[in-house]
């Protein structure tokens, strides 16, 4: 065995000494544990940080050509007399940190678009676009009318209707259009969507409950990380298997439709047209006055922009935070916009926030009633 690893033996006692030292440490500093509970955390992580080293430098070193076989079986000269004196081989990468942020974040921009399709956006400057070319509304050589011309120009060059909504159905499962040849659509996202949400607000819930009862701060709060953890990682996991093909450039193409469509509709003759102050309020009017149809808007673009920073988060590495004030930290940058998703989706019966907690198991979801998103 090469002095140059260390063999199975070695770190099996250096797991014992580590065990043996956190029992002391946790002898010595009983009086202040039992002031200070949440010292109890900091102990714990530096002595799993100081193994982490030792693998971390064992999984730097170049692994010998045979990965130590020859030894282990006992042929050459330095041929192991023992189990214990074989190579210590580390653990490989842990599958949850293995992902792409760059496709979560293309996904992520992917479902801001699509609340913003289902919201009216693209219908309502399409039925504009109708009226104009009949001559049906008082647009002509504004800039308002020009943009409409130049989105009707590059309309070919687009993907289709039948294209987004295709995307639509194999990343969230939304939509009823068939998902592309060989792609099946992602049925669980809007439940694993829904649970990770869920757990995040009830989370902070049982935080402040905790603050209350307990208000010197030392102690734990009630919130468990585990399982929000486990919502988050279940969730990442499924996107990153739906996020490969065309997604990231579908996403940039839409958000460039997005920019013209609403440029079209904050221009100062279509806003005159409808007395709009907005392009949000011209929107809203097309949708009323042109398509007979009811605005959701305000829920959809709060759906739309909270579930983007909460995808975005997600392809991050502070769901993997083992630490609960660094946990609780990343966390709370995203609680606001979990109960705003989850009270707009409410709003528009997309989800319940009553009955049993959404539970997975081996891949199982048990989903929540209402209307397809």
């Amino acid at each position: 065995m090469s002095d140059d690893f260390k063999s199975w033996g070695e770190i099996d006692g250096l797991l014992g000494k580590l065990a043996a030292y956190r029992s002391w440490l946790v002898e010595t500093n009983r009086a202040v544990l039992l002031k200070e509970p949440s010292l109890a955390e900091a102990l714990n992580q530096k002595v799993r940080e100081m193994y982490d080293l030792v693998e971390q430098a064992e999984a730097a070193k170049t692994p010998p050509v045979d990965g130590g076989l020859l030894n282990l079986i006992g042929l050459g000269a330095n041929a192991n007399s023992n189990l214990g004196n074989a190579r210590y081989a580390p653990a490989v990468p842990p599958y949850d940190d293995q992902i792409a942020r760059e496709r979560v974040a293309a996904v992520a921009d992917l479902y801001y678009q699509y609340q913003l399709e289902r919201a009216g956006l693209f219908r309502a400057v399409l039925k504009l676009q109708e009226l104009f070319r009949a001559g049906s509304v008082r647009l002509g050589d504004g800039p308002g009318a020009f943009k409409l011309y130049q989105y009707d120009r590059k309309q070919v060059l687009r993907y289709t209707m039948r294209d987004r909504r295709a995307a639509y159905r194999k990343v969230f499962g939304y939509t009823d259009t068939t998902p592309p040849e060989g792609a099946p659509p992602n049925k669980i996202f809007h439940a694993l969507f829904t649970n990770f949400n869920r757990q995040v607000s009830q989370f902070f819930q049982d935080k402040r409950v905790s603050e209350v009862i307990r208000p010197d701060g030392r102690s734990e709060t009630f919130g468990s990380m585990a399982v929000v953890r486990r919502a988050g990682l279940d969730l990442r996991h499924n996107i990153k298997h739906v996020s490969y093909g065309h997604v990231a450039v579908l996403r940039t193409e839409l958000m460039s439709l997005i920019e013209a469509a609403f440029e079209i509709l904050d221009s100062a003759d279509v806003k005159s047209l409808f007395g709009a102050p907005t392009a949000w309020d011209a929107l809203e009017d097309i949708l009323k006055r042109h398509l007979s149809e009811t605005p959701i808007i305000s829920q959809r673009s709060r759906m739309a922009t909270a579930g983007r920073d909460i995808l975005r988060w997600l392809a991050e590495p502070y769901i993997l935070s083992t630490v609960r004030i660094d946990f609780e930290t990343f966390l709370e940058d995203i609680v606001d916009a979990c109960d705003d998703w989850l009270t707009s989706a409410e709003s528009l019966g997309l989800q319940r926030t009553t009955g049993p907690a959404l539970v997975t198991q081996a891949g199982n979801v048990v989903p929540l009633r209402g209307r397809r998103a």
